[in-house]
């Protein structure tokens, strides 16, 4: 399968917000990168190709994304081009998600470096 993403996306499972139209559905986040993210709802789910917000608490923002691809209860999204909204974190948790995006990107380099990336 041809992948057509611009960035690298890192494994992740967080917790998210997913709303559009007023109504808002809990998701777990699998994947993320810049310019987006895979999604996983409890159920089948449709959303709104235009638009809609997705807020990721653990890394304290709220991103506007555009619906690019859905099956069944998985649904990818692209990031628009407006920068992410912060939203208020705790000292600890800014602390736990610079310490998480450096472990992955070491994890990146040490896989360059013994030749499996």
């Amino acid at each position: 399968m041809l992948d057509r993403r611009q960035n690298a996306r890192d494994k992740v499972i967080y917790g998210g917000v997913a709303e559009s139209d007023g109504a808002t559905r809990d998701c777990v986040v699998r994947n993320i990168s810049e310019n987006g993210a895979s999604l996983e709802f409890s159920n089948v789910i449709k959303l709104p190709r235009e638009q809609m917000s997705l807020k990721i608490a653990r890394k304290g923002q709220s991103f506007l994304a555009k619906v690019i691809w859905w099956r069944d209860n998985f649904v990818g999204v692209a990031f628009r081009a407006e920068a992410p909204v912060e939203l208020p974190v705790s000292d600890l948790e800014e602390r736990l998600r610079k310490s998480e995006k450096k472990k992955r990107q070491l994890q990146r380099r040490i896989k360059e470096l013994i030749g499996e990336g």
